[in-house]
């Protein structure tokens, strides 16, 4: 356990393997995580398979722009970096100990020139209007309050339209059976299609050497702007 100031940090490791070649491709990534009850201070069973479809789709994204909302310990913007992507991250505006964490984990990674943002759902701040072409959006269990839903999808629509061939990768924790989108999805003109976990090799308890994504449920989706 390493302490900054007086926070107790605790580095957890994360492999990703490309099982398909022989010998196959791996990616080792260090993810700190802070022991603080904030949400955004340690990595979720959604990150973890989040980060295995950034990585099983990894030739996509060199080159790539990427920002990754809710980022917190930011593990699948960490992966989409080490895979050569152009990252931003951004967490909320209100959090700075979640956006300190963002700064933490590129610099576990030795990832330079990562630029951190806050952003509050519902809200388009200067920094958001003053970021480059996007490709790819980010976000894990985002949809975790469903008073909070709206607010996401207003900012993801307003990033789709400014980026109409960017789309966002995002997968959810189911909770609920009445948990849904698709309202939303309709009002701000967007579409998405769920992504099966066995078409990236999500489809088991333990991923990248973790015990997570565990016995929860999770759910991978792709959004995208109608049309877009």
């Amino acid at each position: 356990m390493q302490q900054a100031g007086n926070v107790n940090i605790v580095h957890k490791v994360f492999t990703f393997e490309d099982k398909k070649e022989t010998p196959g491709e791996t990616l080792t990534v260090s993810i700190p995580e802070v022991l603080d009850p904030q949400y955004g201070m340690y990595v979720w069973p959604c990150a973890v398979v989040l980060a295995q479809f950034v990585w099983t789709h990894r030739a996509e994204l060199s080159g790539k722009t990427v920002l990754e909302i809710g980022a917190g310990v930011s593990l699948p913007g960490v992966v989409a970096a080490r895979c050569g992507a152009r990252l931003f991250l951004s967490d909320s505006s209100e959090k700075p100990s979640c956006l300190q964490n963002c700064r933490r984990s590129g610099e576990a990674n030795g990832l330079s020139g990562v630029s951190v943002l806050g952003l509050s759902w519902g809200e388009v701040p200067p920094d958001l209007l003053l970021l480059p072409e996007l490709d790819v959006v980010l976000g894990s269990d985002v949809f975790y309050d469903p008073e909070d839903f709206e607010d996401v999808l207003v900012t993801i629509a307003f990033l789709l339209r400014k980026n109409p061939r960017a789309r966002f990768w995002t997968t959810y924790q189911v909770r609920s059976a009445d948990w849904s989108i698709e309202v939303l999805l309709q009002r701000w003109d967007l579409d998405c299609i769920l992504v099966p976990l066995d078409q990236f090799h999500a489809d088991q308890p333990e991923l990248a050497g973790s015990s997570l994504p565990g016995r929860h449920t999770i759910q991978m989706m792709i959004i995208s702007k109608k049309n877009g």
